[in-house]
């Protein structure tokens, strides 16, 4: 995969849909890839919602986004933040390798932000990969049915056989180009809290 200078991949299966309002700061590096589905059901509703608005001035997103047919776009530099994430689970105690130290910072703290806040003052890979050293790819799919107040009830639909193509080279030529391991690989409901069934057809 070539990678120009200002973090943008040139490949004629990768489309350029650079969203500005998406970027956090630079990437030093990186440590990991992080798979979503975006709960919409187009790439362009996806794209329209990475726009900067009065209501919304700074959008959640990733750096790619996979359509329905399998094509990709890049939305945010190779080289920038995207706020992709959220809120880290502890991956000592999924992993089940606490230290005492680890164990008692985490005593007491509630899932999402209390954790999080206590997880992002690990150094990696003691924690997951985060916004600020991660790779994120949303893949387009809807969370069914639409009328399930629930959001956690609801069911993301599977990956279609256009987009699964398209995820495996792209998580394997980000892995040999960022030198990322494939162990490093995750969905997103594996490190942080989102519903469990978000990218749980996809493989790579």
């Amino acid at each position: 995969m070539i990678i120009d200078s200002t973090g943008v991949v040139i490949d004629p299966r990768v489309r350029h849909a650079i969203s500005p309002a998406l970027e956090r700061g630079d990437m030093k590096i990186v440590h990991g890839i992080i798979v979503h589905q975006t709960g919409s059901s187009s790439a362009a509703v996806t794209l329209n919602g990475y726009k900067s608005t009065k209501d919304n001035p700074k959008p959640s997103g990733a750096h790619f986004l996979i359509d329905k047919d399998g094509t990709i776009y890049q939305t945010v530099s190779i080289y920038k933040k995207a706020p992709h994430v959220g809120f880290l689970k502890s991956r000592c105690v999924a992993q089940h390798t606490c230290s005492p130290t680890e164990l008692k910072a985490l005593k007491g703290k509630k899932p999402g932000q209390q954790i999080g806040e206590v997880e992002l003052k690990k150094k990696w890979p003691s924690k997951y990969p985060s916004n600020a050293d991660s790779i994120g790819i949303e893949i387009v799919g809807e969370a069914l049915p639409k009328n399930e107040p629930n959001r956690d009830r609801r069911t993301y639909e599977s990956v279609t056989k256009e987009q699964q193509a398209s995820l495996q080279w792209l998580v394997q030529e980000l892995s040999l180009t960022l030198n990322v391991r494939m162990a490093e690989v995750f969905r997103h409901p594996i490190v942080s809290w989102k519903n469990e069934t978000e990218a749980s057809t996809a493989t790579w």
